[in-house]
């Protein structure tokens, strides 16, 4: 799977919060993250998973599929 976010709201969360999305993505592979179905936000279905990234943190992450993601 490709995975793909915004530069700045990626640098954003850096100084903010001190994650890097590079780690976050950890959270698909994590077998005990929940994930549920969110409502469609501007024409997208977007998803939200709660689990832990590959430093071992637990993150909320939300989401959506692209078409050519899929």
């Amino acid at each position: 799977m490709n995975y793909q976010w915004n530069p700045n709201k990626a640098a954003s969360y850096l100084k903010k919060y001190g994650i890097e999305f590079a780690d976050v993505v950890g959270i698909f592979e994590d077998d005990w993250a929940l994930t549920i179905e969110e409502q469609h936000v501007e024409g997208e279905q977007r998803f939200a998973s709660i689990g832990l990234d590959f430093l071992g943190r637990l993150i909320v992450v939300v989401y959506t599929y692209r078409n050519y993601d899929i």
